[in-house]
């Protein structure tokens, strides 16, 4: 162990998506929606949809290659893999072990993490422990899910809002004072009800009922968790702030979780940053829960929004109920490739 806590930064990142765009007019013939109604509502204006014989593993594994050679780090280098995701190939094994098999990652351990759209914060904040522990180098940490094989596409309040996609980073040691600065996690576990897939797992064993009832696809109550979103995406941005010993001035980048717009809106008015300094892409591929965090960074990195220096704040929430935030000091440089 080391006789100090060691700085646990981001190496490379990477993304992948579906090539299949559904938009709002295609669901327009699916469901009994309209192109208006899912944006004035949600911001989104289309979603990608993974091909028949597309896995979340499978997704998973394009955007961690992307990452990996984007941090210069191969396969074999990593000590660990987490994958965050509430929609994994199958109960078991795990999908990160899918995706160590995939990479030949024969020196990584690998478990999946379940906290819904906050999985990834979740994710990174386990593996920086790691890091900042001394125990490991190298960890790949995923965000990857395949919604559309988990939603009803007759219930017009769910299938309009989620989509397929995956985001990956490496972490490693970085010079003191970058890399993460501060992280928090929560949960209210009497929030369960409101977002969940009831059948599938010991409570509720698969049968012919349940899968005719529609029970292994997701159900939500969309008024009580936009009001839980509302509340903890400001609490938790406005807190990992302070807790980071830094001043709201001090924000180069927000990116939020894609889920809704006048969410992410309402997050950014309360840490008094305008939209020029807000990640959003939910209108081109909707909530893609846990994968939203790390495909919304990939972009800002590749686009130049980011450089070296810039202080970023992450925060989500999610199936849980979950919450959590990440702020971190940007020490990859701008334009590497």
């Amino acid at each position: 162990m080391p006789s100090h806590l060691i700085q646990a930064g981001i190496m490379g990142v990477g993304s992948y998506v579906p090539e299949r765009i559904l938009t709002n007019k295609d669901l327009e013939k699916m469901v009994d929606t309209s192109d208006e109604w899912i944006t004035s509502r949600s911001g989104i204006r289309e979603r990608r949809i993974a091909e028949a014989n597309e896995s979340t593993s499978d997704l998973a594994f394009r955007a961690a290659g992307r990452a990996l050679e984007h941090a210069g780090v191969k396969a074999e280098e990593l000590d660990l893999i987490i994958l965050a995701t509430c929609s994994k190939d199958m109960i078991i094994p795990s999908g990160a072990c899918l995706v160590q098999n995939q990479l030949g990652a024969v020196n990584a351990g690998a478990f999946d993490m379940e906290a819904g759209c906050t999985g990834f914060v979740y994710a990174l904040t386990i593996a920086s422990q790691f890091i900042a522990a001394g125990a490991m180098k190298r960890i790949l940490v995923i965000g990857a899910e395949v919604l559309s094989k988990i939603i009803n596409w007759e219930d017009r309040t769910t299938c309009v809002l989620f989509g397929d996609g995956a985001g990956a980073v490496v972490l490693g040691p970085v010079a003191e004072g970058e890399g993460v600065l501060a992280s928090n996690l929560s949960a209210e576990g009497s929030g369960w009800p409101h977002l969940t897939i009831p059948a599938g797992g010991s409570r509720m064993p698969a049968n012919a009922e349940t899968v005719e009832q529609k029970l292994h696809y997701v159900h939500m109550a969309g008024k009580e968790v936009f009001r839980y979103a509302v509340r903890v995406m400001e609490e938790e941005a406005v807190q990992i702030v302070k807790k980071a010993g830094l001043d709201l001035s001090e924000i180069d980048l927000l990116i939020p979780h894609q889920a809704n717009l006048r969410i992410i809106e309402h997050a950014a008015k309360k840490l008094k940053l305008p939209m020029e300094k807000v990640v959003v892409n939910l209108d081109k591929y909707g909530n893609t829960s846990a994968a939203s965090i790390p495909l919304g960074l990939d972009e800002a990195v590749k686009s130049g929004r980011v450089k070296a220096g810039d202080n970023i704040v992450m925060v989500a929430f999610g199936a849980g109920l979950t919450s959590g935030a990440v702020v971190l000091k940007w020490s990859l440089g701008e334009g590497k490739e």
